[in-house]
């Protein structure tokens, strides 16, 4: 079995020492947790979330998932969905709630304005804030944290919470679907220079503990409908530049392109990293017009730090090689301004 000294690569910055919250856990009567996660979650937002509110249930503690919006099909089918809360569609009762809590754990965003609205009702609450995140710069709003870009995914900080809690025991196979679909997918099934021999370690833990890796995979990657191939075909035959000495390429999609192929939420998940699949291209970026703002995501191999492009130009941020960013400007103003930040990084391109 793991221990701690699996995880001795990572450097933990603990805000109170997530350790300090087991008492909390213990506390009779028992304490009312939230859980939350990033606005349109990802399968590590949500499997990080899905698979503490299972992991609680294992322990006999009742947790309440709340997502800060909805999120794609494709990960319908993970243990405990059914039960969470979309406070776009319940906002009194996600308000109550959260007003309610004795602990809110904040999982895989480092700012409250990553869960929108959402967001101002844990900034007020009473409630302990307990963060658990793998980005960059966090913001100042928790009590108790576990904290590192060093990890492969936030799901891998959930398990290592979970291993400091002496509780490796109360894994089942709902909490291992949840955990090992948010690593395989942040690690890109194992190929992002963040999977490390102890990222394997977990997983193959988790696969011990009854996750099926085969058909979490196929849930996630082979679950898309007609129209959404569709368009994908569509973003690559017809919207897809080559940006010429800047080994870069680019795919902007309007708001019409998304209504013409009726495309949802989680359609465009996946989109930005076609472009890496091409020879000699080191950063893949792709604008979307969602009619209120433009959202930017960015991809790179390397050296290029995507994470410093979207903080500085794009009012966003994320990981080195993996970021996002939004614009209120046009589209084709968007693209004028990232051919021209590009060529400031063009000796990182090359």
């Amino acid at each position: 079995m793991l221990d701690f000294t699996t995880f001795a690569r990572f450097k933990i910055y603990t805000l109170n020492n997530i350790i300090d919250i087991k008492p909390l856990l213990a506390s009779s009567p028992q304490p009312n947790i939230i859980i939350t996660t990033h606005h349109k979650p990802d399968a590590d937002a949500l499997g990080s979330a899905l698979g503490l509110y299972n992991f609680f249930k294992q322990i006999n503690l009742r947790s309440t998932v709340i997502t800060p919006t909805d999120y794609g099909d494709f990960l319908l089918w993970m243990p405990g969905e059914k039960e969470a809360v979309n406070f776009e569609k319940n906002e009194k009762k996600s308000a109550e709630l959260v007003a309610s809590a004795d602990l809110i754990f904040c999982l895989d965003f480092n700012s409250l304005k990553r869960i929108n609205k959402l967001g101002e009702h844990v900034a007020v609450s009473k409630a302990k804030k307990v963060l658990i995140d793998h980005h960059l710069e966090p913001e100042n709003f928790a009590d108790f944290g576990l904290w590192t870009t060093k990890a492969s995914s936030t799901c891998e900080l959930v398990f290592l919470f979970i291993e400091q809690l002496g509780e490796i025991g109360k894994i089942n196979k709902d909490v291992a679907s949840c955990l090992y679909a948010g690593i395989m997918t942040d690690t890109a099934s194992f190929k992002h220079p963040s999977t490390y021999p102890s990222t394997h370690r977990v997983a193959a833990v988790l696969l011990e503990k009854g996750a099926e890796s085969n058909s979490i995979y196929e849930n996630i990657y082979d679950n898309f409908s007609e129209n959404r191939t569709r368009f994908i075909g569509y973003c690559l035959n017809e919207k897809l530049q080559m940006l010429p000495g800047l080994n870069t390429a680019l795919i902007s999609v309007t708001a019409d392109d998304l209504k013409r192929y009726g495309i949802t939420t989680g359609d465009t998940e996946g989109l930005v990293n076609y472009g890496l699949t091409m020879k000699g291209i080191k950063l893949s970026v792709l604008i979307i017009d969602r009619t209120h703002v433009r959202k930017m995501s960015f991809r790179s191999k390397g050296n290029f730090p995507c994470n410093e492009v979207a903080r500085l130009y794009f009012s966003g941020g994320g990981h080195f090689n993996a970021a996002g960013g939004e614009s209120l400007d046009s589209i084709e103003n968007i693209e004028i301004k990232v051919k021209t930040v590009l060529k400031e990084y063009q000796h990182l391109l090359h």
